[in-house]
């Protein structure tokens, strides 16, 4: 049964050793990049009757070594080890970053980290793994500490994308760019966000058209300015939606919003307060301005229209 740990590198004295196969990374939006290096590490430790365990790290060290610095996220922790153990990973350590474990040597994170809580017997990481005190450590520090401890190191090439190499900053960066097609191949799903839906202006319903003020925060990632079709969900209920992202130029917005419009939805469904999960399937136009209400409603049902089409019936 997979489980999951959490906790400073000083408390990880409370795991018990158990010889395992490991990988680890932040592993922000768990894309196919990383999908490559779990797989690998957890067909690896079922075949030879090892443990499979994934290391990732909370909060993001940029946000602990140079703060305000850190990227918006793909996921949050808990979707990330949700993503991770999706994959059949034995266990998921989520280790505190801390001024701590950044000061420690490259030999000092083997031996505290990897060898004498985990076992490790072999490490699969990827060719441009840094670690330790000013990432001072990489594949080829891995494997002399490997030939001391008694582990294998295993380095994976960079997962390439229509010839793009696949990061998770390469994720982001196309998200909010709005090319949306490249980073859902990149992640192999839609993009998710999820959110309280709040109180916005009401425009929306006095034109007929009403939709969810979704307040995102500013620690996620947000697709570029524009309009996408996908799904909306609260407790399992799910819909189609039209989503807009942006200032709402038509109306001289100043503040960047999250609206959802569910299709098919009975009037009377209450979201307020609720947490609502929007996908990114396809990107319908860029955000624009309109001469007017009637123009702007006019794009809106073409929009709507348009969703139709691309999702198909109801989902499921």
């Amino acid at each position: 049964m997979s489980e999951v740990f959490r906790g400073a590198v000083g408390d990880l004295d409370e795991l018990t050793p158990v010889d395992s196969v490991v990988t680890i990374g932040n592993f922000d939006g768990v894309h196919r990049g990383h999908q490559v290096l779990l797989r690998r590490a957890v067909n690896t430790a079922h075949d030879r009757d090892m443990r499979a365990v994934a290391i990732t790290f909370d909060p993001h060290p940029a946000a602990v070594l140079r703060p305000g610095s850190e990227p918006p996220r793909l996921q949050p922790i808990d979707e990330r080890v949700a993503a991770l153990l999706a994959l059949h990973v034995d266990l998921v350590l989520v280790l505190e970053f801390s001024h701590e474990l950044s000061r420690l040597t490259p030999a000092e994170f083997v031996e505290q980290v990897l060898v004498r809580p985990l076992a490790t017997r072999r490490l699969i990481v990827g060719t441009n793994f840094r670690f330790g005190h000013k990432a001072a450590g990489d594949v080829v520090t891995l494997v002399e500490e490997g030939e001391q401890h008694g582990f294998e190191v295993e380095a994976v090439a960079l997962f390439e994308l229509e010839g793009r190499p696949l990061s998770s900053t390469a994720v982001r960066a196309a998200l909010a760019e709005g090319r949306l097609e490249w980073a859902n191949a990149a992640l192999g799903r839609p993009y998710r966000l999820h959110g309280e839906v709040v109180a916005g202006e009401g425009r929306g319903r006095t034109i007929g058209i009403p939709t969810a003020n979704v307040a995102v925060g500013e620690t996620r990632v947000v697709p570029g300015n524009g309009v996408y079709a996908g799904t909306a969900s609260v407790e399992g209920e799910v819909w189609r939606a039209v989503t807009n992202v942006g200032l709402r130029p038509t109306f001289d917005g100043k503040v960047r919003t999250v609206e959802v419009h569910l299709l098919d939805a009975d009037p009377g469904t209450d979201l307020y307060g609720r947490e609502l999960s929007v996908t990114f399937e396809h990107r319908l136009r860029d955000e624009q301005r309109f001469d007017g209400i009637d123009a702007l409603v006019a794009q809106i049902h073409a929009d709507v229209d348009a969703a139709r089409t691309l999702l198909g019936g109801p989902p499921v």
